[in-house]
């Protein structure tokens, strides 16, 4: 590891709910923070208001310790430690405005997604667009619903990073009377996993709206895990414990909580919403109809027994009726 000062002034970049749960953990180990959000009005509302005006509003901050910019390249030279906390099917309409060198910053993924057509993990495309050193590179994942941070519940963070000394460090940051972190060296599988999870919470969402029942769920999630576990194999093989927070621990949260976008998403689809009508009724992203596609097309190089991510593309993708790919899989579950 080189003579690097990390993680320095660490900036958020994104305006959504789990950016601003993040933005709240920085602040009780941080004195000051940067803030990107690409909407000025967001900003004056949040400056005006002391919380985010469109998510977790009752969170209030100290707006002092916030800069605030709507201008992406101010913030990258302002800050030594980019935090990414954007939707995945925008990421690169944020990044890619970047003209500033940032290949000396650290950068810490909390996307939980794949850039979209390219297919590339977003750590994997930091490094190669901009040349940020992998052990700079970061992710942080779950069990940590953003919601439950703003309710100061008992929350649990992984910090991934090829060097574990600076995924240490920036735990600290992250860290609180009611986070706990733990650190992995496993980036890619975690990443991996955070796709997964979501593709699998909107199975048990669907299952959940065609009132199937818990014994079905309770079916799918154990049968999904093995599923995830055969796909890091393949993609990615080391030596892991599936079991691990960072991969059950976040599938279980996504699959079965009421706080859970992809949950929601799949329960609308299971009740008789078309896709289109469902993505339309969401207020915020669900990521696993963008993870279908994009770990499909990376499992066509692998060939992983993968049902249960057959059935939800073919239903958010080549319009399959929910009853019918369901019962294409049950008989394979165990």
């Amino acid at each position: 590891m080189d003579h690097f000062l990390f993680p320095g002034h660490i900036a958020v970049m994104g305006g959504g709910s789990w950016a601003t749960a993040l933005a709240k953990l920085l602040l009780q180990n941080c004195d000051t923070i940067t803030w990107y959000m690409r909407r000025d009005d967001r900003i004056e509302d949040f400056k005006r208001l002391h919380h985010n005006p469109a998510y977790l509003t009752d969170v209030n901050f100290d707006i002092s310790r916030i800069n605030f910019s709507s201008d992406i390249n101010d913030v990258c030279n302002v800050a030594d430690t980019l935090m990414l906390v954007m939707p995945s099917p925008y990421f690169k309409a944020h990044i890619d405005k970047i003209t500033t060198d940032i290949s000396g910053k650290a950068v810490v993924s909390a996307v939980k997604g794949i850039v979209p057509d390219s297919n590339v993990l977003i750590t994997d495309y930091m490094n190669e667009r901009f040349g940020v050193a992998k052990e700079r590179t970061l992710v942080i994942s779950g069990p940590c619903h953003a919601e439950e941070v703003a309710l100061d519940r008992p929350s649990y963070l992984t910090i991934g990073c090829t060097d574990l000394g600076n995924a240490e460090q920036f735990a600290t940051r992250v860290a609180g009377k009611h986070t706990h972190t733990i650190t992995s060296s496993d980036v890619d599988g975690i990443e991996y996993a955070a796709v997964l999870k979501n593709v699998y919470a909107i199975a048990a969402g669907i299952i959940h709206g065609m009132k199937i029942g818990d014994n079905m769920t309770a079916i799918l999630i154990s049968n999904a895990i093995r599923e995830m576990e055969r796909f890091l194999d393949a993609v990615s093989p080391r030596p892991r414990q599936i079991c691990d927070s960072v991969y059950l621990g976040d599938l279980l949260v996504t699959a079965y909580s009421r706080f859970s976008r992809n949950h929601n998403f799949g329960s609308m689809i299971g009740r008789g919403y078309s896709v289109t009508a469902a993505k339309m009724e969401m207020e915020q992203t669900a990521e696993g109809y963008y993870g279908a596609k994009c770990i499909t097309e990376i499992n066509a190089r692998h060939d992983v027994d993968m049902p249960i991510l057959n059935a939800v593309y073919s239903i958010l993708y080549k319009g399959v009726p929910a009853t019918r790919a369901l019962a294409g899989i049950a008989r394979r579950l165990d």
